[in-house]
């Protein structure tokens, strides 16, 4: 079986842009936040959320902007900002009512992409006179990615830094373009003699910001190992696929076993 570590690391990033899950009450409350991504530019420095209250009950709001950069293991990072404004930060809906909310920047266009993240959390709700209760409540947070685009805008990227050992391969996938990419499939192909194939095997990947990294691990058997002479990975994003193809070393299957 095939894994990357950083599948870990990409389901809770993924728990924390889509719906950070904090207990709290029985039912889950259902609200829609559109649409799901915000980008500026030099002509564009504002725009529009909605948000929608598909609950039965009433829903109470509040809104944080941050920086958003990442670790080599795609892991968010996030610090406060300024740069990014939004009104109203603190609302509050009625079943099936929506509420626009003013996302905007003053900050200007640089040569790179610059992201942050906009947080719209649910608030438990107010507490009633007299009100008991032992249930358990689910706040759900959203995060919006947004982008302050650059006016030329290169999409570029590839492997680094695939190194053998232990049966292990470890290798990099670089952003070495000015905007972000999604890594919407990461391929790993290893050929044989007569470039017989040995495995293909493939993992979903995520954002892969500007000028970062983001580490993959993968774990190879014994016989595989052994059987492979050559490597091919290909990084397949929206509109392109980069690949890198490797010559195994002939040691590579020796050591640690």
């Amino acid at each position: 079986m095939f894994l990357f570590n950083k599948k870990k690391s990409i389901i809770l990033s993924l728990m924390l842009s889509l719906g950070l899950v904090v207990i709290e009450k029985a039912d889950a409350s259902t609200f829609r936040v559109t649409p799901i991504k915000v980008s500026f530019s030099s002509k564009v420095s504002s725009q529009v959320l909605t948000v929608s209250n598909d609950s039965t009950e009433t829903l109470r709001f509040q809104l944080h902007t941050y920086i958003w950069k990442q670790n080599p293991k795609g892991e968010m990072q996030l610090d406060t900002t300024e740069d990014i404004v939004a009104f109203p930060g603190l609302f509050s809906l009625k079943p099936g009512q929506k509420r626009l909310v003013r996302v905007g920047t003053l900050i200007p266009v640089s040569s790179i992409e610059k992201t942050y993240r906009i947080f719209i959390e649910e608030l438990p709700p107010e507490a009633k006179a007299n009100q008991q209760t032992n249930a358990i409540r689910v706040l759900t947070k959203v995060g919006i990615p947004i982008f302050i685009q650059p006016s030329s805008q290169v999409v570029e990227g590839g492997v680094e830094n695939i190194v053998f050992s232990k049966n292990q391969i470890n290798f990099q996938v670089k952003n070495r373009g000015n905007v972000h990419f999604i890594a919407q499939k990461i391929r790993v192909k290893a050929l044989g003699e007569a470039d017989k194939s040995i495995f293909d095997r493939q993992q979903n990947g995520w954002y892969i910001l500007a000028g970062s990294s983001q580490t993959y691990d993968m774990k190879i058997s014994q016989q595989e190992c052994s059987k492979t002479r050559t490597l091919v990975i290909e990084v397949k994003t929206d509109n392109k696929v980069f690949t890198e193809k490797r010559e195994m070393p002939k040691d590579a299957c020796s050591a640690g076993n």
